[in-house]
């Protein structure tokens, strides 16, 4: 199993913040920029639980289509899901899926 403490200083070396979060007491909130996610541990080392979203506050938003435009929604708060938006929540992915692949 890779080691959840090494995967999690590769993250922060790359940029990216890395919190807890009292809603999410099994998890470790990332973010970098606008993005978040939540990372836990499984056999595998940290992967992450669920999709990375927008932040909107201390939360962050899922990317949705509503009345037939995307947006990144937390409950009843939506945030317009801009080309731009939705290209820097890619790279974020991208990115972080990358750093959670095991060490060469």
């Amino acid at each position: 199993m890779p080691d959840s403490a090494e995967q999690l200083q590769r993250i922060y070396a790359a940029g990216f913040d890395v919190v807890m979060h009292e809603r999410y007491p099994q998890c470790v909130a990332v973010s970098r920029g606008n993005c978040a996610a939540l990372l836990q541990v499984s056999p595998q080392g940290l992967s992450m639980l669920g999709l990375p979203g927008w932040r909107m506050g201390d939360l962050f938003g899922v990317l949705v289509e509503k009345d037939g435009c995307a947006v990144f929604q937390w409950k009843s708060e939506t945030v317009q899901a801009t080309p731009e938006r939705q290209s820097e929540l890619q790279q974020f992915r991208t990115d972080l899926q990358q750093l959670l692949m095991p060490a060469a």
